[in-house]
């Protein structure tokens, strides 16, 4: 089969397609016949191994695993000899955050992890992305943030894929959302639902005088300090781009003050933890008006051109890789 491996760590010009063995699937092990997969920015943060507190989980001086990707959406194409949850011809998504290897032809995963069927009227570009900008933001939103109704969220990087996800849920939780884009995707974000939309070219949400219960970082761009004083009392700052200064600033805020900063490694949550989620996210995902927004479409062998785009920084939604 054709998968593009990466045996060291950098940009995306380190991607090689090649020819390796297809997969045989285990006893308790479907083999799915990938027809979409995503690159997102925790793909590129992969890739170049930074942080590089990333590299104790993906491998010190290489990566552990060549093939990258972690979302999948396909058909089972074989199954093993235990298999008792699907059949060959279900067509499944999910996610495979321990070993890796979407970006391939083919791929194993476990029949208890994280894969599910894809629901009705979803195709396998939309159901790829939804463990990453999702899964995430669910994550963030429930456990981490624990959004409640009627409390007031500020989503920066509203137009990527975890804040469109964020967005749509925070909603769906009773939030009141002001997201934080540019002024080329306002129009987007108030489609996804959002209550208020702020061009960052043109206002500091931070020096506006507004106060929020919590503020949904995204993409890393803020830190708890600077946004610190748009927190309202008993606030928490979250995000899932962790770099040092953030690690700090956890770590403080814990010890002492009403304002909190928090990080969560949604894929590190133990499997039952993240099942659950999948779960409970689902439950969106199956009502009419939870829109999926894909980007731009590439095929397996533009892998590197996929993440040369996500690398700028300007994508909006999902950036999907069709396979097959």
């Amino acid at each position: 089969m054709k998968a593009m491996i990466s045996t060291s760590y950098g940009g995306p010009e380190i991607l090689d397609l090649q020819e390796v063995a297809t997969p045989l699937p285990q006893p308790n092990e479907i083999r799915v016949k990938i027809h979409a997969t995503t690159v997102s920015r925790a793909n590129t943060m992969m890739r170049t191994g930074k942080p590089y507190i990333g590299r104790l989980f993906m491998g010190l001086k290489k990566p552990k695993h060549p093939i990258s990707g972690t979302n999948f959406a396909g058909i089972v194409e074989a199954i093993g000899t235990n298999v008792s949850k699907f059949k060959i011809g279900d067509k499944v998504f999910g996610e495979n955050i321990e070993t890796f290897g979407a970006y391939a032809e083919y791929l194993c995963v476990d029949e208890k992890g994280i894969v599910a069927l894809i629901p009705d009227g979803v195709d396998y570009k939309e159901a790829a992305g939804v463990c990453d900008g999702a899964l995430t933001s669910m994550n963030f939103l429930r456990n981490v943030g624990q959004l409640k109704k009627g409390q007031r969220i500020l989503i920066n990087g509203a137009s990527g894929s975890l804040g469109t996800a964020a967005v749509q849920l925070a909603k769906k939780m009773g939030g009141v959302v002001t997201g934080v884009c540019s002024a080329k995707n306002i129009e987007l974000v108030k489609s996804l639902g959002a209550d208020n939309v702020v061009d960052y070219n043109e206002i500091d949400f931070a020096k506006t005088g507004l106060k929020f219960d919590i503020i949904y970082d995204t993409v890393g761009t803020r830190t708890f300090a600077d946004s610190k004083a748009a927190l309202a009392k008993n606030g928490t700052f979250i995000s899932p781009v962790l770099g040092f200064p953030l690690l700090m600033d956890v770590v403080k805020t814990s010890i002492g003050g009403n304002k909190k900063a928090k990080f969560s490694a949604t894929g590190m949550l133990p499997l039952e933890e993240q099942k659950e989620l999948f779960s409970e996210l689902m439950t969106y995902i199956n009502q009419d008006d939870y829109h999926f927004i894909i980007d731009r479409i590439y095929s397996l062998e533009q892998i590197p051109q996929a993440h040369w785009y996500v690398d700028t920084g300007r994508k909006r939604g999902d950036v999907v890789i069709s396979v097959n």
